[in-house]
C-alpha cells in the first residue's frame, strides 16, 4: 500500500506525494455545470485561489500543480506574498480546450518554451507536457520538448487523458526513454477515462500496462471531477499499485480541510 505522505526522492530532488490539483480555479469545462460557478468564484478571483492555497499549504501539502494561465499565477503569487512556500510540478503547453471536443492540432500550437521561463521561477522539479500536445502522438515535437526540459535541469513528465490507448502506444514509441513521470486519470467510475465500464479486468490491463512503462505515476481526477465522495474515492485510491503519487484540486477552504485531512490519513 502507497502512503501518500512526505517526498519522492528523485534525482536528487525531493517530490511531494500529495500535490494541490489546479482545475477548479481555472474553471475546466469537464465540472460541467459547476465550471460557471468556479469561473465566478474563483477564476474571476485569484484572491480566493490564493485562499484556497493557503489553506492547502497550512494543512500540510507542500506541492502544486501549477499551469501559467494567468489568473491562476496571480493567486498564486498572492499566495506566496503571504507566507505560502510550495514547490511547483509543472505543466507547459496547456491550452484553453474544451475536452469534449479537444483539437489536438491546435494544442500543439501552444508556446511552451514560453511556459518553462514563466515556471522556472518557481522551486520547480519536474515539469509536465499538457495532455493535448501527449495525446497527438506527435513523436518528434514530444522529443523536441521532452529534450528540452532535461536540458533545462528538470525532470520531464507527460499527461494523458486516455490511459489505456496512450499507454499502449508509449510502451512501442520512440520517446519512451525520455520521460520519468507520467500522469493519468484514474477513478473507481472509469470517469474521464477511455473505457466503457472500469471493471475488474480493466483494471487489472491497467495495471498491467502502467507497470510495464516503469515510471513515476501520479494519478489525476480520482474523485471522477466530483462525482466521487472522498472517503470511496481514497480507499480506492489504496488499491493502485502503480500509484505514486496524487494531485487533488479542491474547490473551498473547506472541502481543502475535509479532503486532504482524509488523504493525508489513508
Amino acid at each position: 500500500m502507497i502512503i501518500f505522505q512526505g517526498y519522492i526522492n528523485f534525482k536528487n530532488k525531493k517530490i511531494p506525494k500529495i500535490l494541490l490539483g489546479t482545475a477548479p480555479f481555472t474553471a475546466e469545462t469537464y465540472f460541467g455545470h459547476r465550471a460557471r460557478l468556479y469561473e465566478l468564484d474563483l477564476y474571476e478571483s485569484p484572491e480566493n485561489i490564493a485562499k484556497i492555497i493557503k489553506k492547502a499549504f497550512e494543512l500540510g501539502l507542500k506541492g502544486i500543480n501549477l499551469n501559467t494561465n494567468e489568473r491562476l499565477i496571480n493567486g498564486f503569487e498572492i499566495a506566496i506574498s503571504q507566507g505560502v512556500e510550495m514547490d511547483v510540478i509543472g505543466i507547459i503547453g496547456k491550452t484553453d480546450m474544451d475536452y469534449r471536443f479537444p483539437n489536438m492540432e491546435e494544442g500543439k500550437k501552444a508556446d511552451w518554451r514560453a511556459d518553462i521561463e514563466i515556471l522556472s521561477k518557481y522551486n520547480l522539479s519536474v515539469i509536465f507536457i499538457d495532455e493535448f500536445i501527449v495525446d497527438s502522438y506527435d513523436w518528434d515535437l514530444l522529443e523536441e520538448i521532452l529534450l528540452t526540459i532535461k536540458d533545462k535541469g528538470y525532470i520531464p513528465g507527460i499527461i494523458t487523458s486516455f490511459p489505456f490507448k496512450t499507454t499502449n502506444k508509449l510502451l512501442k514509441s520512440p520517446i519512451i526513454d525520455l520521460f520519468d513521470f507520467y500522469m493519468l486519470p484514474v477513478n473507481k467510475l472509469g470517469y474521464m477515462m477511455d473505457t466503457e465500464s472500469f471493471s475488474e479486468e480493466n483494471r487489472e490491463n491497467l495495471s498491467n500496462l502502467v507497470n510495464k512503462l516503469n515510471k513515476k505515476i501520479v494519478i489525476n481526477k480520482i474523485l471522477a471531477a466530483g462525482i466521487q465522495m472522498p472517503e470511496e474515492a481514497f480507499n480506492f485510491l489504496k488499491t493502485l499499485n502503480y500509484a505514486d503519487m496524487v494531485t487533488l484540486g479542491v474547490s473551498s477552504e473547506k472541502e481543502a480541510e475535509k479532503d486532504f485531512k482524509l488523504l493525508l490519513n489513508i
